[in-house]
């Protein structure tokens, strides 16, 4: 395995991670309205988000990398290897900015 690829799997948490986050965002309800997931499946899917989040971290520091994908502030200074990236090319296309 190469240093670049990731692990199955990390590969497979990030899938699970995703279809989980897509399920938040796909029954996020406006506020004031009953929501259609249980309290319980609520409570269940932050509780997979959290042990997926430290297994991610358990891989990062086993693997002496670390967990180095986080956002920082603009007087921060930058470590090498980083390259900023502008939100406005991460838009879909015809997407209008809020």
């Amino acid at each position: 395995m190469s240093d670049t690829e990731p692990s199955k799997e990390s590969r497979v948490l990030q899938a699970v991670k995703l279809a989980v986050t897509h399920v938040i965002k796909d029954t996020a309800t406006q506020p004031g309205l009953k929501h259609p997931l249980s309290e319980a499946t609520i409570e269940d899917l932050r509780q997979c988000l959290v042990l997926i989040s430290e297994r991610e971290r358990e891989i990062a520091d086993e693997s002496g990398e670390g967990m180095t994908m986080r956002p920082r502030y603009v007087d921060e200074p930058a470590v090498a290897g980083q390259a900023e990236v502008a939100l406005t090319s991460l838009q879909k296309k015809g997407s209008s900015p809020n």
